[in-house]
């Protein structure tokens, strides 16, 4: 049995290995565009922004490892097209600048994602604008990073708001720069919390010194170019205003890689390859995971885009398993996700007010304001935690939290609640950690499940007091 997997990160590594493990006299060659595998792009705006220098900490295993396996790895080789009815694929080989075509039993695809840009001119007279970046691969890490170092860079415009465009903000002003984010939306990070999280995010930014644009939108980029005949961007011109800059990150988001595959492949509107619990698409023989592909939501039971390494590495190992016999199946995904700026955290699971809405849930929220720990052990801080939970049977539905000091790792509770199909009741008496330095005796989330309980038929902010 022959396995091609298109794609070296996440999802593809994930179940190569899997395969190896599992098949018996496994052939498996993988090809990947870039020049590593097993990449982890999360960690490029913390590289960016100098907490730590060596770029290959990102890479969780090197080329040569999977190839000890016995696993094929071929660098910078990308599949441009797919032929299903002859089961091969046309591959070029970018080193040697040379196209040839390779024959599958079963195939993967696993190609990942790539940024979106703004609609707007990213050149001038023809050349493209040397400080213009965006933040996916490693080539692009290590790009910005030296360009970041260049004397006269100094005023940084991201354009984006999202969790790489809240990341890099971070890391900029780590780096010791002026930091202006644009954003579309009404609020920052508006596709994965609610407006009362957003605005504590918001209000973190803005206290940092960021200067924060919001539901403004970019129109143009105006560049020149100096006496040796680079181009740069000079200024971002938005529906509001113009701003002087000396580089700019694009973090609009990401879109499926998919480009090259023909019409026989379902897909969402973006892009994003249609597949079952087992990765399989609606091609016979073909799977496919990781940013190119949906997930089952495992609260609404829909197939959503959430490009995130958990549910890549998740959906590759099952696909891989599926893909030798095995008969597994991926639960589902609650797009459990945080974010970090400076000391505050912020983390997310389940759906948001925006999806209850959408979908015509009949469901009801709590907002908390609480601390995170006792008054008397230094390190108190503010914690907020908002429950969406059904309306008649009072389950979990999602449930966002920000606050310091560990506070964002409290959603792990609160996934395996809505997981486990948890009430607020139940939730309201969980067994939860108490020690002054970590918790009050009622935890914030056994409160926010008590109010959550007893507010059934109104939605009000509790602010809570009181000593432990």
């Amino acid at each position: 049995m022959k396995t091609i997997i298109i794609g070296g990160t996440a999802a593809g590594m994930s179940a190569a290995v899997k395969i190896q493990k599992m098949a018996k006299d496994p052939l498996i060659t993988v090809y990947e565009k870039g020049e590593v595998v097993s990449f982890g792009a999360c960690g490029l705006p913390y590289y960016v922004g100098d907490y730590f220098h060596d770029s290959h900490q990102m890479i969780a295993r090197e080329q040569a490892a999977f190839e000890k396996m016995g696993i094929a790895v071929k660098l910078f080789h990308e599949v441009v097209a797919v032929d299903t009815t002859t089961k091969t694929v046309t591959v070029r080989d970018n080193f040697h600048d040379e196209t040839f075509v390779d024959s599958y039993d079963q195939l993967l695809v696993a190609s990942g994602a790539t940024p979106i840009m703004p609609p707007v001119t990213t050149q001038l007279d023809g050349a493209a604008f040397e400080n213009l970046f965006t933040l996916k691969t490693l080539g692009d890490g290590r790009a910005l990073k030296t360009y970041l170092r260049l004397e006269e860079v100094y005023q940084v415009t991201i354009i984006g708001g999202g969790f790489i465009g809240v990341e890099c903000a971070e890391a900029f002003l780590h780096q010791g720069k002026k930091v202006c984010l644009i954003q579309l939306d009404d609020h920052l990070l508006q596709d994965s919390f609610d407006e009362e999280i957003s605005e504590v995010i918001e209000a973190k930014l803005r206290q940092a010194g960021v200067s924060l644009h919001l539901a403004e939108g970019v129109q143009d980029l105006v560049g020149s170019l100096d006496a040796e005949g680079n181009c740069r961007v000079t200024q971002v011109v938005t529906d509001q205003g113009e701003y002087r800059t000396d580089l700019v990150v694009v973090a609009i988001g990401v879109k499926p890689a998919t480009d090259f595959l023909g019409p026989a492949f379902a897909k969402l509107a973006n892009g994003a390859l249609i597949v079952d619990d087992q990765g399989r698409t609606n091609v016979p023989d073909v799977w496919a995971a990781g940013d190119c592909a949906t997930v089952p939501h495992l609260v609404t039971g829909d197939d959503r885009f959430i490009p995130l390494a958990t549910g890549a590495n998740k959906l590759g190992r099952i696909a891989g398993e599926v893909m030798t016999g095995a008969d597994s199946h991926y639960p589902g995904t609650l797009g459990t996700a945080g974010v970090k700026f400076m000391e505050l955290e912020a983390a997310r699971t389940g759906i948001t007010v925006a999806d209850a809405d959408k979908l015509g849930y009949d469901y009801n929220t709590v907002v908390i304001d609480d601390k995170n720990q006792t008054d008397y052990y230094p390190g108190q801080k503010d914690i907020r935690v908002k429950l969406i939970y059904d309306n008649q049977t009072l389950c979990l539905l999602g449930a966002q939290i920000a606050g310091e000091n560990g506070a964002a790792l409290r959603i792990d509770t609160l996934a395996a609640a809505i997981t486990m199909e948890m009430t607020t009741k139940q939730l309201g008496l969980l067994d939860l950690l108490y020690a002054p330095p970590f918790a009050r005796t009622w935890d914030v989330l056994n409160v926010a499940g008590n109010v959550a309980k007893s507010k059934k038929n109104s939605r009000k902010r509790q602010a809570i007091s009181g000593k432990s």
